[in-house]
């Protein structure tokens, strides 16, 4: 690839990126990151779903510094060889000067040997990272980055994050104000038919569609050169329209008519590697069981989910449960390294949404339910509470509802009923 090819395409960005950062409203995330980990020889990989955000979040880290900046997810560099990445160096103290100190490679899997680049670069420079795969650095490329490097991993918009996009204030004692709370749950009525892909708030339901397709093509059936098309995408909208819910490999292959589990189980790999799907096991404090029983999988992001999926009345639970799912994902992800995520479910059939446990401890049951009053609650849905804070020796009940509020009793144990919107403003737990 010629090197004028390559400034212009530097340049390009350079003024496509303070564009962005002069005219769009730009929301300081809440993922933080130690200015420890931007040290070279460090590499700081910032990982995530398509469109999340990882480009901004990398300008926004070195506000103020002069950083060198490339993405590959450009048409114009898509044959863009190892062999080329040097040109793009020399570009780089070119536009730059020699003194450069800081570098981000952009959407860098698209390059193949781009490890071998970066291992080079971060023995003199700051070099961020960005990717939309969560296996980047697995395997052989870790051995080639020496294991100096740091993996994060941005989700979309929290609701939070959402409030402060649109304008919306959180201080203060809001659960007292009718008006307000109005206001927050039409705002978490937006957040989740749109979900929180910043691009979605500007481009709607088509911008999501196209993410969609990309996340299939560029990161998946191009990546992992994928014969098996149509079957990869069939599974992709079963598993779409069938979020929040149990599946097995078995009962995936069945559907899909791939012949063996094992591409199956690869495919939902891929799938889930890509960020387009979160999946949790049943919890078991026998490691064969977990491993054997059902699974739960839930879309990353809402708004892909009513984009896509085929959409049938009484969802709308289910899209609260898959809400909690990805904030509960993400808390441990920014917040609560030490989390695990599970479902419960007895012989009798009773079930429990989450079970998060932290080390040895099950620190918490949450069950999620469309509730708008006590009248509603399902018996079946607090017996499971019951029955799994009994087993689990865990007395932290949590009942997440649409609009109901209420402590009560029952056998002894306190549950909470708590509204969705106020439980995603609370990040302590």
């Amino acid at each position: 690839m010629n090197i004028k090819t390559i400034r212009e395409v530097i340049e390009d960005q350079e003024i496509e990126r303070n564009k962005i950062l002069r005219e769009e409203r730009i929301v300081p995330r809440e993922l933080k990151i130690d200015e420890r980990y931007l040290a070279h020889p460090n590499i700081l990989a910032v990982l995530g779903i398509r469109r999340a955000g990882k480009s901004v979040f990398s300008w926004l880290l070195l506000e103020g510094r002069k950083f060198a900046y490339i993405n590959f997810d450009d048409e114009r560099l898509y044959k863009i060889g190892a062999e080329d990445l040097n040109v793009i160096l020399k570009t780089f103290y070119e536009l730059y000067g020699s003194d450069l100190e800081y570098v981000i490679l952009d959407e860098v899997q698209n390059v193949e040997e781009w490890e071998l680049f970066a291992n080079r670069l971060k023995r003199s420079k700051e070099v961020i990272i960005t990717g939309s795969n969560s296996r980047l650095l697995s395997g052989e490329l870790s051995t080639h980055l020496t294991g100096r490097y740091v993996d994060v991993t941005l989700f979309p918009f929290s609701f939070r994050e959402y409030l402060n996009y649109r304008g919306v204030k959180t201080e203060g004692r809001y659960e007292y104000a009718t008006e307000v709370v109005a206001g927050m749950k039409r705002c978490l009525l937006d957040y989740i038919e749109l979900g929180g892909l910043p691009e979605a708030y500007r481009f709607g339901r088509r911008f999501l569609e196209v993410v969609y397709r990309d996340i299939l093509t560029k990161d998946i059936i191009k990546r992992h050169r994928i014969r098996a098309i149509a079957e990869l995408e069939n599974m992709a909208k079963y598993l779409m329209s069938n979020y929040s819910n149990e599946f097995t490999f078995s009962r995936l292959r069945k559907v899909t008519g791939i012949k063996r589990v094992e591409t199956v189980r690869n495919f939902f790999n891929y799938l889930k590697d890509a960020y387009l799907f979160l999946m949790i096991e049943r919890f078991s404090p026998k490691l064969k069981e977990q491993i054997l029983a059902p699974k739960k999988v839930y879309c990353l992001d809402t708004g892909i989910v009513n984009s896509i999926s085929l959409r049938v009345r009484g969802d709308f639970g289910r899209l609260m449960e898959n809400m909690v799912a990805v904030e509960l994902f993400r808390r441990r992800s920014y917040w609560y390294n030490n989390w695990e995520v599970f479902y419960w479910k007895d012989h009798g059939g009773n079930e429990v949404d989450f079970v998060v446990r932290e080390g040895a401890t099950v620190k918490e049951l949450i069950q999620v339910s469309y509730l708008s009053g006590r009248d509603e609650v399902e018996k079946k849905k607090v017996r499971a509470l019951v029955s799994a804070s009994k087993e689990l020796r865990c007395k932290n009940l949590i009942f997440i509802t649409w609009d109901y509020e209420d402590e009560v009793e029952v056998d002894g144990l306190k549950l909470v009923f708590r509204p969705l919107w106020k439980w995603l403003l609370d990040i302590r737990g």
